[in-house]
C-alpha cells in the first residue's frame, strides 16, 4: 500500500509540476523579460531626456540674431509675399522694379518625393519657382545681381534672357546715354518641410 501512495504521490507531483509549476515558472521567465526590455526603454528614455536637455542648452547659447539669419537662409516655410517684397526691395535700390511675377511650386508626389527635370529625389527641403522681368540698365542689373548672390537667402539661378528695350535718359551731368535691357529671370529658392 505504501508502495502504491509513493507511487501515486509521485505521478501526482510529476502532474503537478508540468500542470503547474513549469508553465508559471515559464511566464515568470517572460515576465522577467519584459520587464528587462522595459528597463533598457526606461534607460534609453533616460537618456534622450538628457540628450535633449543639452541640445536645447546648447540651442539656448545661440544669439537670437544668428538664428534669425539661420531663418532667413533656409527658412522651414514658404511666404511667397515675403520673398517677393524682399527681391523687390532690393532691386528698387538699383531703379529696378519686379515685373509679372509668377511663382510655381515644383511638382511633388503624394509619397514625398519632388520631380525636378524628370528625376525624382526625396528630400528633406522643398523648392519653389520664380519667373519675373525687369527693366534697367546693364550695369545695374549686375549689381542686382551681386547683391543678390551675397543675400542670406539660398537662391538659384535657373535661367536668364535679356533683350534690348531701347536707351535710358542720361542722368543729369551724364552726356552719354545707356542702353536699357529687358531681363526675364527664373529662380529657385528652398525651404525646410
Amino acid at each position: 500500500m505504501r508502495t502504491i501512495l509513493a507511487g501515486a504521490g509521485l505521478i501526482l507531483a510529476i502532474a503537478a509540476f508540468f500542470l503547474y509549476t513549469k508553465p508559471a515558472y515559464d511566464s515568470t521567465l517572460v515576465a522577467r523579460e519584459t520587464i528587462a526590455e522595459y528597463d533598457r526603454a526606461l534607460q534609453k528614455a533616460a537618456e534622450l531626456q538628457q540628450l535633449k536637455q543639452n541640445l536645447l542648452l546648447r540651442y539656448n547659447d545661440f544669439d537670437s540674431s544668428q538664428i534669425d539669419r539661420l531663418h532667413k537662409l533656409l527658412p522651414d516655410h514658404v511666404d511667397n509675399v515675403r520673398l517677393v517684397l524682399d527681391l523687390d526691395n532690393l532691386a528698387q535700390q538699383y531703379g529696378l522694379a519686379l515685373e509679372n511675377v509668377v511663382i510655381d511650386s515644383v511638382a511633388a508626389k503624394e509619397d514625398g518625393t519632388t520631380v525636378v527635370g524628370g528625376v525624382s529625389s526625396r528630400n528633406d527641403y522643398d523648392s519653389l519657382t520664380m519667373r519675373f522681368s525687369t527693366n534697367g540698365t546693364y550695369s545695374n542689373f549686375v549689381t542686382f545681381m551681386e547683391n543678390l548672390e551675397k543675400s542670406l537667402r539660398v537662391v538659384d539661378l535657373v535661367s536668364l534672357s535679356l533683350e534690348s528695350a531701347g536707351t535710358a535718359q542720361p542722368a543729369v551731368g551724364e552726356s552719354t546715354e545707356e542702353p536699357v535691357y529687358r531681363f526675364g529671370i527664373t529662380l529657385r529658392t528652398y525651404w525646410l518641410k
